[in-house]
């Protein structure tokens, strides 16, 4: 498998920290033609809200082809003479053009390109009110933002748009988890040992904030039942327990002060454990075990609860008895699904030429990590609570 022929879509944080962008890259300094018009013609780009821009590297041909009228066809300088050429067609054609600012480089004019791709380290080197002067016109999006710090500083200063890399560090300084989240554990711990749903229910009758938090999480706009469910047996009839076992996975990284927006990690764990589950089955060599997509699901689930309850994942894994291969997945990234997640890990980073190799060395196509990725993100980012 070319390298070139894998895209990674990074999703991106708007203001309130919820997703409202793409940014799509390969690891390859020329991302292969065919997989870049087979992102533009997936009919998947439809179901994405349509407000949201797609960034995506400047190909010939792409912009006749894209499903979605919110792209972005981002250059990346210096420009030889044919992204010259490509260039002046797409404005010629009043297509939305963009450029991935390189360290050190000077910033454009106002209004120059649509869009304007700078790392965090960059925009903070230049000038007081450069980007603010630059976002009049020009929407600024930044990248490598490997702290909380950069996010603020961004948000104080015009950017519009940042990638996530910073919610993927644990704070040594923070807080550890309240008490919610340790009855959550247990219950989790519950969960993975297929209980009966009584002490399940016990655990809810005890924490009253699980309870509504559960609820504004089935009733959201990435289930939209006809009629709102409102109580845990009713989902267990509405949504069967397999998918019911899944949301509950979820709920651990919803809001425990009922916040109406939805928290990054909580559609990034969402994405992590759709993809692993509609991967796992194409994986080489295939894991040999029960309920492999069930198990791939709960991986990449919990693969981000170190981040939220600023626990080791060894201190976590010792209160859940998981199987063998989920613990080892988990724990130290090993077999076969521990790579596969190694793998969503370092694209999450955007470590790309480690997610490639990963990605290799588990035998999946560039075709099929596309449609996994457009199938999850498509869908965590529909989880909204209801209010």
């Amino acid at each position: 498998m070319p390298i070139d022929d894998l895209l990674f879509i990074h999703p991106l944080l708007g203001m309130n920290e919820a997703w409202a962008g793409y940014l799509v890259e390969s690891a390859s300094a020329s991302p292969d033609g065919p997989a870049l018009l087979r992102l533009g013609q997936h009919p998947a780009l439809r179901e994405f809200d349509q407000r949201s821009p797609w960034l995506l590297p400047a190909a010939p041909g792409l912009a006749e082809q894209c499903a979605s009228e919110n792209v972005v066809h981002l250059f990346a300088g210096p420009l030889g003479e044919n992204d010259q050429a490509l260039e002046a067609a797409l404005r010629k054609a009043r297509h939305k053009v963009g450029r991935r600012l390189n360290p050190g480089e000077k910033t454009p004019m106002t209004g120059t390109w649509d869009s304007i791709l700078i790392s965090a380290s960059h925009a903070r080197s230049l000038p007081p009110y450069t980007l603010v002067g630059l976002a009049s016109r020009t929407q600024v999006i930044a990248v490598d933002v490997h702290s909380r710090a950069d996010y603020i500083w961004g948000q104080g200063n015009a950017w519009s748009l940042a990638s996530s890399e910073f919610l993927l560090a644990r704070n040594s300084n923070g807080s550890r988890a309240d008490m919610t989240r340790i009855k959550l554990l247990e219950m989790l711990a519950l969960i993975s040992q297929d209980a009966d749903t009584g002490p399940i229910e016990e655990i809810f009758r005890q924490e009253p904030k699980l309870s509504y938090s559960l609820l504004r999480l089935v009733n959201s706009a990435a289930i939209a039942p006809r009629s709102p469910i409102t109580s845990f047996s009713q989902a267990i009839n509405l949504l069967g327990r397999r998918q019911l076992q899944r949301w509950l996975q979820l709920l651990v990284y919803a809001d425990p002060n009922n916040g109406q927006h939805p928290n990054p990690l909580l559609q990034m764990a969402a994405a992590r454990g759709r993809m692993l589950e509609l991967l796992a089955p194409s994986l080489v060599p295939q894991p040999v075990m029960d309920n492999l997509e069930d198990a791939a699901f709960m991986i990449g689930a919990f693969s981000l609860l170190d981040v939220l309850l600023n626990m080791s994942m060894n201190e976590i894994l010792q209160q859940l008895p998981l199987a063998g291969p989920v613990h080892l997945a988990l724990a130290e990234q090993a077999g076969p699904l521990g790579k596969l997640l190694q793998a969503i890990s370092a694209a999450d980073n955007r470590d790309l030429k480690t997610a490639s190799s990963a990605l290799q060395e588990s035998g999946l196509n560039g075709e099929k990590f596309l449609d996994a990725q457009l199938t999850a993100y498509c869908w965590a980012g529909r989880i909204h609570p209801a209010p």
